[in-house]
């Protein structure tokens, strides 16, 4: 796989990312700390029958973006969908961890034709108002300190709190990162991709959900959504300690995932 621009907004910041395999399209979107590597070997485990996109989400890897008010979930989106269109395709796959399973949900909610189907790995907790308020004063002290003692220090705030396997690719991804873009992507702390659970029974995509490890990525959140989700499937595989590493994130997930999108490929939307 060879970097590339995936595609240009208009407000000039490049997505950048890599594409293997051909087929029907995948994008497949990594965590919210760790860059599209962390979803290569899932991917060329894909690649035989499938386009997988993988692009940097804005402000991480080499998808720079320093400017915070171009972070947001509606971006997200558009920019997901952005990639599609200039991957000349007409629908695609969502495959999404943490930060990216909750933009392909809510690219599934706001386009629900353009969305074969979704995979949510490791969901991030749908947070009531409190939990919100102190998430977002969590992700302030996070660009603080980012700003003056830089991203080692700032990610040391989240780091021993999160499953092993997450905490190995954020770390792994820092030398990659750009430091005022991963600062500017911390105010999507004060932006929210949904008030409760009830928003997500609008969606009809049929979507696997595999259960996180952690307190961002709670255990019991993927039966929540999988049972709210009109076409929600809960996953056997889940996020364990003994998964450390994104060849081991492949192994565990990937048979699921293919034989999955096996039901949804090639059906009318």
């Amino acid at each position: 796989m060879v970097m590339r621009t995936l595609h240009v907004g208009d407000d000039g910041w490049p997505l950048m990312g890599e594409v293997v395999g051909r087929g029907e399209l995948i994008i497949m979107l990594h965590g919210g700390g760790p860059d599209h590597y962390s979803m290569r070997p899932l991917a060329n485990r894909l690649a035989g029958r499938y386009c997988v996109a993988l692009p940097d989400i804005r402000g991480y890897g080499a998808s720079r973006c320093p400017d915070p008010t171009l972070h947001r979930w509606d971006q997200y989106v558009t920019d997901t969908v952005a990639i599609m269109r200039a991957l000349d395709a007409t629908s695609t796959h969502l495959v999404g961890a943490g930060l990216g399973g909750t933009i392909a949900l809510r690219t599934c909610l706001q386009h629900p034709r353009l969305t074969r189907s979704a995979v949510v790995i490791s969901a991030e907790a749908i947070e009531d108002d409190a939990d919100k308020a102190a998430d977002a004063e969590l992700m302030a002290r996070f660009a603080d300190r980012a700003r003056s003692r830089g991203l080692q220090a700032a990610w040391e705030l989240f780091v021993p709190d999160l499953q092993p396997l997450i905490a190995h690719l954020v770390t792994e991804a820092i030398p990659r990162a750009d430091a005022q873009s991963a600062t500017a992507a911390a105010a999507i702390g004060h932006d929210r991709a949904f008030a409760t659970i009830e928003e997500l029974r609008r969606i009809d995509t049929p979507t696997l959900v595999i259960a996180g490890d952690d307190p961002r990525h709670p255990t019991q959140l993927a039966r929540t959504l999988a049972d709210a989700l009109s076409h929600g499937v809960l996953a056997e595989a889940t996020m364990s300690d003994l998964l450390t590493n994104a060849e081991d994130l492949a192994h565990a997930f990937a048979p699921e995932i293919e034989q999955f999108l096996a039901t949804t490929s090639n059906s009318d939307i």
